[in-house]
């Protein structure tokens, strides 16, 4: 069998088999994906790169598709939180935590995920304004419900951000719980330089 047609078979079937595998992917992403999917992922993009009036407009797109679509509904909340409009951030946060404990099937792990990272950020929402007692009640809901999606920022992302030790919920909810045990003159709550290394949860 002459060599070069062998060589060019070989080549051929590997791109039919790449073409053909990308092609399968891209369907069964497709096929699989639900309401409101791909706008929260255009959201999220443009939430990565500051560009939150066109992050809430995707995130909007997507509840229009889907409504209570959990992460858009994440999405809008941290878009707020991230351009200065706590109460909006926590009239956001607060709906997602009731739909989610309404409608949460106890083997959904993704959405215990999502309903952790809710109380987390309601908590930092809470730490922000000096309510510290809602804080500290917040970080503990966050913790039972999934203490694993909020053991801090992957590597990639404290390289991205600057912090290579974020103050985590865990961190911030012992401290605060060890405050509060002492008598107010002896408090100290606040710690600037501390506090602002605490970042947003986006499961």
């Amino acid at each position: 069998m002459n060599p070069a047609v062998v060589r060019r078979f070989i080549i051929i079937a590997g791109i039919a088999t790449f073409v053909a595998f990308s092609g399968w992917t891209l369907a069964k992403l497709f096929l699989s994906e639900e309401p409101g999917d791909y706008y929260t992922r255009q959201g999220d993009i443009r939430l990565g790169e500051g560009k939150y009036d066109e992050a809430l407009k995707s995130f909007d797109a997507a509840l229009a598709e889907m409504p209570n679509h959990r992460g858009a509904l994440m999405g809008r909340a941290l878009v707020f939180m991230r351009s200065g409009n706590p109460k909006q951030a926590d009239a956001e946060l607060s709906h997602l935590i009731t739909f989610l404990e309404r409608s949460l099937k106890q083997d959904d792990r993704t959405g215990k995920g999502v309903l952790a990272a809710a109380y987390a950020n309601r908590g930092i929402l809470n730490d922000r304004a000096g309510r510290y007692e809602r804080a500290l009640s917040d970080y503990i809901a966050a913790l039972k419900t999934d203490a694993g999606a909020l053991d801090g920022p992957s590597l990639f992302d404290k390289i991205l951000y600057g912090t290579p030790n974020p103050s985590t919920v865990r961190d911030r909810a012992i401290y605060l719980k060890k405050q509060l045990a002492l008598p107010p003159e002896k408090r100290l709550l606040r710690v600037p330089e501390i506090d602002d290394k605490q970042r947003m949860y986006k499961p």
